[in-house]
């Protein structure tokens, strides 16, 4: 797949009619690495109920788009079901192979904690299947500390896998925690824009003529 040519891509939540993209970005994902410890990919109907089980939560999903195409996307979940970790929440994103290296990961990322902290989470948290120092800088440089390994948790690929958790706050820690706010009452308001309009001019553009060049040169 080529490379797209990435002008005025945005951030924003995500849409129902975004599931079969959302899914093909993770297709490979499931298929080709250790990245998600799924076995047979979604389907963009099983996308799509997980996606609304997570507004269901509260919680955001929000993807970039460029010209009709999504790019990449982030979400969080619950990291618990007890009830006394409602304040902490799970994240991942994933991004288009063929946009990587446009800051698009950590745009999203970016947006999601920056919204998570408005709700009143407290703390964030992310699985990353070892070795992946890509992952790991992405965590890092957004604030994330390794906190411990699950060491051979999972087995894919023939192999047994380690999971190292990284986590990082998002709030204050107050005493009594006030209750998250839903994201549906976050969403289109002037906060909600300017969040996500700032963390989108992190993404880098490319040009035809770079396009270009770098197709040639596969």
């Amino acid at each position: 797949m080529r490379n797209p040519i990435i002008q005025h891509a945005s951030i924003r939540a995500a849409e129902a009619t975004d599931a079969e993209q959302i899914a093909a970005i993770y297709d490979p994902v499931v298929r080709d690495s250790v990245i998600s410890f799924e076995l047979e990919p979604p389907t963009p109907a099983d996308m799509q109920r997980r996606m609304q089980a997570v507004a269901n939560s509260g919680l955001p999903w929000l993807v970039c788009a460029c010209d009709g195409a999504v790019l990449g996307y982030a979400y969080a979940s619950r990291h618990r079901e007890r009830l006394a970790y409602r304040w902490s929440v799970d994240v991942s994103v994933y991004v288009a192979e063929s946009a990587r290296k446009r800051g698009i990961g950590t745009s999203l990322y970016s947006a999601l904690l920056a919204i998570l902290s408005i709700q009143r989470f407290q703390n964030a948290y992310a699985g990353i299947t070892l070795p992946n120092p890509a992952s790991e800088a992405l965590h890092g440089a957004l604030g994330f500390v390794h906190i411990g390994t699950y060491p051979r948790v999972g087995f894919k690929l023939g192999e047994w896998r380690d999971v190292a958790w990284y986590g990082r706050t998002l709030g204050e820690h107050e005493t009594p925690p006030l209750q998250p706010i839903p994201v549906s009452e976050l969403i289109g308001s002037e906060l909600w824009d300017s969040v996500l309009a700032t963390a989108a001019e992190r993404i880098r553009p490319s040009s035809s003529a770079e396009f270009v060049q770098e197709f040639d040169m596969k």
